[in-house]
């Protein structure tokens, strides 16, 4: 009985420092910023892995850390898609490390998509600057509800992270938009891609199963890739 007794003592004594070690805890980052060091040379050892990248020592941080340059340049749309995409994460931007935001443009050729792909790490909010565009994304199993708007210059539409969307341009113009996500590092997952042109390849059987197709037709959509 003193042995139990003993025991859940300890846990209790556990429990209660585990709660004042959560409640003490700093939410928020402790340095004014962590620009990301891709030589690693800064604040950590080469052999620690970070969520992240590792600080620039501040003593080496420059203004164009925090800067990038050619927003306002258009991207190519001359690709079977007929859009182009120009992010600005913390590959362009090394001061976006730890912040926890990234942005990215799109432009599109008349009636040009961006096929449906989802973020992993991110919410993205779209705005549309230039032409008119269909949106839109599913909801997750059982329903798969798509939920699809029309947007006109000035509209602005929100996909949920880590669900399926697109958009296309439905104009006979040129359409450009500007998109912002709460990652430094959103990743993006292109369904199309993912599935029929994953290293090593999935299984034509399986696929042909899940998509309820014969094997042929699976092969004929993995040699478009």
């Amino acid at each position: 009985m003193a042995y139990i007794q003993v025991v859940l003592l300890l846990s209790l004594l556990l429990a209660l420092t585990s709660c004042f070690l959560t409640f003490a805890a700093d939410p928020a980052s402790l340095q004014d910023f962590c620009v990301a060091d891709s030589n690693n040379q800064g604040y950590y050892l080469p052999y620690l892995k970070l969520n992240g990248f590792a600080c620039k020592n501040p003593a080496w941080v420059q203004a164009n850390d925090f800067a990038f340059s050619g927003l306002h340049n258009p991207g190519n749309t001359g690709n079977p898609f007929g859009s182009a995409i120009t992010p600005v994460t913390v590959a362009q931007i090394p001061a976006l490390n730890t912040l926890g935001i990234s942005m990215v443009r799109i432009d599109y050729a008349p009636w040009g998509v961006v096929v449906p792909h989802y973020h992993p790490r991110a919410t993205e909010i779209i705005t549309v600057i230039e032409g008119s565009l269909e949106v839109g994304f599913v909801t997750s199993n059982p329903d798969n509800r798509l939920i699809s708007k029309t947007l006109q210059k000035g509209d602005v539409f929100v996909f949920p992270v880590g669900l399926v969307h697109y958009q296309r341009n439905i104009g006979n113009m040129n359409a450009v938009t500007i998109s912002g996500l709460n990652s430094q590092n959103p990743g993006v997952i292109t369904i199309g891609n993912a599935v029929f042109d994953s290293k090593p390849d999935i299984s034509t059987d399986i696929l042909a199963k899940a998509f309820q197709v014969n094997k042929n037709i699976v092969q004929q959509i993995k040699g478009k890739f």
